[in-house]
C-alpha cells in the first residue's frame, strides 16, 4: 500500500468528491457542517500544519481508493485527531482503511512527534472494529451530538499514545486478506449453486 499527499490536481479533486459524498460527509466534521469539501478548500487544507493528509492506493492500482488524516495536528502539545475515509467502495471490508491509518500513525508518530492521537465514531458506526484492529482504547462518550439526517447521535471517544502504537504487518495483513476473500469466494459460489426456491438472500447475511 501506498500513501500519496495530496499535491496532484487530480488526487485532490477524487478526495474532495468522496469528502462531499453524503454518506461520507455526514459521519465527519471539519468544524463547518454546512461546508463542502472542495478541491481548492482541500488544498488549503493540505498546506496548514493543522492537517496531515494522505491518499491511500492498492500497491496493483496505484490509484487512489480512499484518504486518511489528522485534524486538530498540535504540534506544541503532540496531539491530533484521526479521521478516514473509503473513497472508492469496491475495496471497502478488506482491512484497507486499517492498514493506511496503521501507516498514518506511524508518521505521526514518527515524523510529527505527536505524543497521542484522538478520534471519535458516531454510534452505531462499523468502522469501530477499525479502531480495535489500531489499538485505540475507549475513553467516553460525546452524547447527542452528532446529527444524521436530523436525528441526534451520541460520539463514541477513543486514544491511542505513541507507546501504544503498532504498526500493522502488511504482509500478514495482505495473507489474512486473500484468505478472506477465498472464503468470500466459496460463499458467492455456494449462492450460485443454492436450490432455485431458496432465496438467495439467505446466503449472504
Amino acid at each position: 500500500m501506498r500513501l500519496l499527499p495530496l499535491d496532484a490536481l487530480e488526487v485532490l479533486e477524487t478526495v474532495a468528491g468522496w469528502l462531499a459524498e453524503k454518506e461520507n460527509s455526514q459521519w465527519l466534521d471539519f468544524g463547518n457542517r454546512g461546508q463542502i469539501v472542495t478541491p481548492a478548500l482541500l488544498r488549503i487544507m493540505a498546506q496548514r500544519e493543522a492537517h496531515f493528509m494522505r491518499a491511500y492506493a492498492s500497491d496493483r492500482a496505484g490509484t487512489p481508493i480512499g484518504v486518511v488524516g489528522l485534524n486538530s495536528v498540535d504540534r506544541y502539545s503532540g496531539i491530533g485527531t484521526l479521521w478516514a475515509v473509503a473513497g472508492d467502495k469496491s475495496f471497502a471490508n478488506r482491512g484497507y482503511v486499517s492498514l493506511a491509518s496503521s501507516k498514518l500513525l506511524t508518521l505521526a508518530f514518527r515524523e510529527l512527534k505527536l505524543r497521542a492521537v484522538n478520534t471519535w465514531i458516531v454510534e452505531g458506526n462499523p468502522s469501530v472494529r477499525s479502531l480495535q484492529r489500531l489499538n485505540f482504547r475507549f475513553i467516553g462518550k460525546q452524547r447527542q451530538c452528532h446529527l444524521i439526517d436530523g436525528q441526534p447521535r451520541d460520539r463514541l471517544l477513543f486514544d491511542l499514545l505513541a507507546s501504544e502504537h503498532r504498526e500493522l504487518d502488511e504482509e500478514r495483513w495482505r495473507d489474512k486478506a486473500l484468505r478472506s476473500r477465498g472464503a468470500r469466494a466459496a460463499e458467492d459460489f455456494a449462492s450460485d449453486a443454492a436450490p432455485r426456491g431458496r432465496p438467495l438472500n439467505e446466503f449472504s447475511r
